[in-house]
């Protein structure tokens, strides 16, 4: 087992996984919840949500989050990354929407869900990745 170099953990998390965002809370211990997300290598991450939810409301509050994403299969992977929150984009547009959609859905899917979301206002979290942590059981 070894820690990824940058350049391997960067693109682990530029590939597609369903990540864990977990958020700081007063009233109890982190919030930690299932999330979709885009990362490009030397960049932010991006994570889309509705402005209603809990986790938007406990990321504005608290203005930074982390991420972890893992393989579900051995040889086990993982890339946990935290930093600040450096942008909340009020307004997702559309072509952001569906790019991130297309990451995780196809087909009669990605229509179903774009769909289901049509009209409903989603918000972009960007975090700047500041802390690394990864572990390569390969």
């Amino acid at each position: 087992m070894a820690a990824m170099g940058v350049a391997q953990r960067e693109e682990f998390l530029a590939a597609v996984h369903v990540g864990a965002l977990s958020v700081a809370r007063s009233d109890g211990p982190p919030l930690t919840v299932p999330v979709w997300y885009q990362y490009e290598p030397g960049g932010e991450v991006r994570v889309q949500t509705g402005p209603e939810s809990l986790k938007f409301r406990l990321v504005d509050a608290a203005r930074e989050f982390s991420l972890l994403v893992q393989t579900e299969t051995p040889p086990y992977r993982y890339v946990s990354v935290a930093g600040p929150v450096v942008a909340i984009e009020d307004e997702t547009s559309q072509e952001d929407r569906e790019a991130m959609a297309r990451r995780y859905f196809d087909g009669e899917a990605l229509a179903g869900y774009l769909k289901s979301i049509e009209g409903s206002p989603i918000v972009t979290l960007r975090m700047s990745p500041e802390r690394w942590n990864s572990t390569d059981y390969s």
